[in-house]
């Protein structure tokens, strides 16, 4: 069968591993990024083809992948005379890898609907390097006939694919994931900072609370930082902060009012504050011991 072709949008890091990943598995892929046109070239080295708008890319694929760091700039290739609603047809899919607001995602899943398109949200777990291997944890939610159709397409990009129920699920799983990892990995940073200030050595506080029902990999993750000097999650303090901020107003379109996110977000509000917004997330433990006594 020939395979469906493809347009991509937004080629950062794990956008263009995705690509590349698509390019090796035999489909044609049409793209557009953004001001850093690095992602493109490589794509166009490839044998791509880059379009004009995001109109003109809807038009021309069968599938529409987005993949993108925000909401607000998934709505800006959605909408407008020039974006994916413009140009979506009858049957066509569109799919957002990013992590985005569920509200969000409703809203535009029920105005592509109205074309006769179909959206899924499909955000993603695990790093760029997997994304180049096809080893992407995929977390998929939507129309289950949609999903059927384009699962070759996602087990092409991951390892591990879920179909977790309505449109919508996956963003909302993605956020509470978020909001757990990023709540999890400051506590620990904070406990870190806290042993230097005690006099206490980092590597054995680690291995008495590893060596119960405290262990788990995002330990050791902020473990592999504060006593190796070593970055196993290069995932930024400001994406945290955007993450958890996103499940807080989730939490608010829910009718909800989350205790536990208030502290993980004052917290990375406060290093951004310092200028620590592009550090990586186990460099917390840094942050923290320089001002656990503000």
């Amino acid at each position: 069968m020939t395979k469906p072709t493809i347009g991509f949008i937004g080629l950062g890091l794990m956008g263009r591993a995705m690509v590349g990943c698509l390019q090796d598995a035999g489909y044609a892929l049409t793209v557009l990024g953004n001001r850093d046109r690095t992602g493109v070239e490589e794509a166009l080295s490839r044998g791509g083809s880059e379009a004009a708008s995001a109109r003109a890319l809807t038009g021309a694929t069968d599938i529409v992948m987005l993949c993108m760091g925000t909401s607000d700039q998934v709505e800006s290739r959605v909408y407008g005379e020039d974006g994916v609603l413009a140009g979506a047809k009858p049957g066509q899919i569109v799919i957002d890898f990013g992590t985005s607001l569920p509200g969000s995602t409703l809203k535009i899943g029920a105005d592509l609907a109205e074309r006769g398109a179909i959206y899924l949200d499909a955000p993603l777990g695990r790093t760029p390097s997997h994304g180049r291997e096809g080893k992407l944890n995929i977390m998929c939610a939507g129309d289950e006939a949609a999903y059927a159709k384009v699962k070759p397409e996602l087990d092409t990009l991951g390892e591990n694919v879920f179909h977790l129920g309505a449109l919508g699920s996956g963003h909302t799983i993605k956020l509470i994931n978020n909001f757990y990892a990023m709540t999890t990995a400051l506590a620990m940073s904070e406990a870190f900072a806290m042993a230097d200030l005690a006099g206490i050595d980092r590597a054995k506080l680690h291995a008495v609370m590893a060596a119960g029902p405290n262990h788990s990999g995002m330990m050791d993750f902020i473990k592999a930082w504060a006593t190796e000097g070593r970055i196993d999650l290069a995932f930024a303090v400001a994406n945290g902060k955007k993450d958890v901020g996103y499940y807080r107003r989730m939490a608010e379109d829910l009718g909800a009012t989350s205790r536990m996110s208030g502290c993980a977000d004052s917290a990375l509000a406060k290093a951004i504050g310092h200028d620590f917004g592009d550090h990586m997330v186990p460099e917390m433990v840094d942050y923290f011991s320089k001002h656990l006594k503000d």
